[in-house]
């Protein structure tokens, strides 16, 4: 529950920070001087690709929440066995000795969304958050029926 307020009271600084810069940008238009309309435009496009940033994450996120949801539902979520360093951090031989069963798993089923899931989070506890984004949108993907690339 705390990271979904997180998560929305970053989203909502973004969005008034989005009108704000979009205000400047269509005060620059006005402005009316070939630089400064220039500059208006340009301005303007930011708040533009960040709205469809944020749109994209959000949705990204709700439905991994889904997943991770059903797969709670059905027993499937991966259990936490990770051992962990005096000071909570995950130690790092433990990650890589989950993450090696992880894909191992994910290997022998590459068809399966809730063994990408969980290889997903194996990634994340590794620390290698590209890899586990990339795993996580395979397994939304293959859990909408949507082709997915090797």
């Amino acid at each position: 529950m705390r990271a979904k307020i997180s998560y929305a009271i970053t989203a909502a600084v973004l969005v008034v920070y989005f009108v704000l810069v979009g205000s400047r940008g269509v005060m620059l238009i006005q402005s009316g001087t070939v630089l400064t309309v220039t500059f208006g435009v340009a301005v303007l496009i930011l708040p533009v690709i960040g709205v469809w940033f944020l749109w994209k994450n959000t949705q990204f996120v709700r439905k991994a929440n889904a997943l991770a949801a059903k797969l709670d539902a059905e027993g499937g979520l991966p259990v936490d066995e990770l051992k962990r360093t005096p000071s909570g951090r995950i130690d790092r031989d433990s990650a890589d000795e989950v993450f090696a069963r992880r894909k191992a798993e994910t290997e022998a089923s590459p068809e399966d969304w809730r063994s990408w899931f969980r290889l997903a989070v194996a990634y994340h506890d590794a620390r290698d958050t590209p890899r586990a984004r990339k795993a996580m949108q395979r397994a939304i993907a293959l859990h909408d029926g949507k082709t997915v690339e090797a």
